[in-house]
This record gives structure tokens, C-alpha cells and sequence, in this order.
């Protein structure tokens, strides 16, 4: 594991820990030739394991999306992954959350429809790209309103079979089991689940564990948007909307029904 104040791959000093999750860590570190900040994540990997891991990190160095960092560089050293990102910064949704309470409707659709152009731009390569693991921690808020996704230690490029990560609460069904599976419908699910959590202010990877409906915990929210939350939350794919695109239509039209928008609280 790096130390504060070393050098990992000979280039980046490490400044502190930005954070951390299961086995891997996040690194906030700066490049010695040009003293520029980085984020750089590490995660611990058998031989077996990093040839593949490192061809699926080569990928994502092509992304270009204005909701993605930039990924710049990954490589082995010492028996880790280390992949160089943009250093994003924000406030985490997840804090938000825990601090603030339940984000008010329109700007959770908001931040929802921004999440979904995303997800639709990763969909978008062939085959698509999943990102697997979308939850409020991986999702930072910047001072300009925008949101952007971070973390692509889950993402895969390759469709039907995967091994199962993602986290429980967020992460569908199907993404468990004996024969874990992953598609465009995997981050519908993950996507739901997330904006059912800035509906209610209530994680479902915490006790009771489910996806209720949202005005179970406040009957003042649209009735349309209990709809979409639930649709994006069936436990069978097929029942889930068929893709994100599908997903931003119905939001649209949600959000339509709004004579107003909230203002984006200040960060």
C-alpha cells in the first residue's frame, strides 16, 4: 500500500487519502514534472488478475465526457493497479445526503437526468460500457451545479457474463448469485435505486435493506416519480426501463409537470 509522501510509479507523490472502499484506496497525489493534482486510485491484484484488469483500464483512458474524469494512466506496481484520474472536485452526494437530508424533487431529477447522459454516453461504445457501481459516494457535486461520476474500478466492457461487484443495496440483482450477469439495464437499476435514496434520504444498503415505495416516507412527492423509481427497481431486468434513454424521457416528462425548479444548494 502507498505511503503519504512516497512516490507511486516513480511519478506521483502521494498527499493524503481521499478515500476508501473494500480493499482499494484513493490517493489525492501530485505529478512531480508538473506539480499537477491527481486523483489515484489503488487496488490490490493476483498476477492472474492484472494482465485483464489492466486491458479493461486502457479503455477507459478514451473516455471523454464532460460528468467523467479523465482517465490519464494505469499500471502494476508492488502487487496493485494503480489508475491516474482527474482529481474531481465537490462534495461527495452521499455526504450531502447524511448532512442535508432529501435532496427537493426537481433538482434530484436534475442531477438524475445529468447521471443518465453519462451512463448513456458509456452505453453508447460497442459493445457497451457498464459502469456496475453507481451510488451516492460516487457521485460528486461541483460549485457550477454540475454532477460528475467517479471510480471506474467497476466498469467492463464486456457484456452477458461478469464477476460481482457493485454495492449491496445499489446494485442489481442480477449482478449476485451463481451466474452473475451485467447490461444497460445493471446502472437503470443502480441509477434508481440512487435517486430513490436523494427522494427519501433513506440508503438502502442500510437496514431495513429495500427499495420501498418513496411515498412511504413522504407522501408529498409525485406520484410519477414513485412510478419511475419503482420501474427502474424491478428486480427483473425486462420490467426495468430498456435503457437510460428511456429513463431520461420519462424524467423529462416528470419534470415538465413542474411549474418551478429548486435551486441548487450551495456546496
Amino acid at each position: 500500500m502507498a505511503v503519504l509522501g512516497k512516490m507511486i510509479g516513480g511519478t506521483y507523490a502521494v498527499m493524503a487519502v481521499l478515500g476508501t472502499g473494500g480493499t482499494s484506496k484513493v490517493y489525492l497525489a501530485r505529478e512531480e514534472g508538473s506539480g499537477g493534482l491527481f486523483a489515484v486510485k489503488e487496488i490490490p491484484v493476483s498476477k492472474a488478475e492484472c494482465a485483464g484488469m489492466l486491458a479493461e483500464l486502457r479503455l477507459k483512458e478514451k473516455l471523454y465526457h464532460p460528468a467523467l474524469p479523465h482517465v490519464w494512466d494505469a499500471f502494476e506496481e508492488n502487487g496493485c493497479i494503480y489508475v491516474v484520474m482527474d482529481y474531481v472536485q465537490g462534495i461527495a452526494l452521499d455526504r450531502l445526503l447524511r448532512e442535508r437530508g432529501p435532496v427537493p424533487e426537481a433538482l434530484a431529477v436534475e442531477w438524475t437526468k445529468q447521471l443518465c447522459k453519462a451512463l448513456n454516453y458509456l452505453h453508447g461504445f460497442h459493445p457497451p460500457v457498464i459502469y456496475r457501481d453507481m451510488k451516492p459516494s460516487n457521485v460528486i457535486l461541483q460549485k457550477d451545479g454540475k454532477v460528475k461520476l467517479i471510480d471506474f474500478g467497476a466498469i467492463t466492457q464486456k457484456g452477458g457474463k461478469t464477476i460481482a461487484l457493485g454495492t449491496p443495496g445499489y446494485a442489481a440483482p442480477e449482478q449476485y448469485g451463481k451466474h452473475p450477469r451485467s447490461d444497460v439495464r445493471t446502472d437503470v437499476y443502480a441509477l434508481g435505486a440512487t435517486l430513490y435514496h436523494m427522494l427519501t434520504g433513506h440508503d438502502p444498503s442500510r437496514p431495513p435493506y429495500q427499495i420501498c415505495e418513496i411515498r412511504k416516507w413522504n407522501p408529498e412527492l409525485s406520484g410519477s416519480l414513485e412510478k419511475i423509481v419503482k420501474k427502474c427497481t424491478r428486480k427483473t431486468p425486462f420490467l426495468r426501463y430498456p435503457n437510460v434513454a428511456a429513463l431520461l424521457k420519462a424524467l423529462d416528462a416528470d419534470l415538465s409537470h413542474h411549474s418551478s425548479r429548486d435551486k441548487t444548494p450551495k456546496l
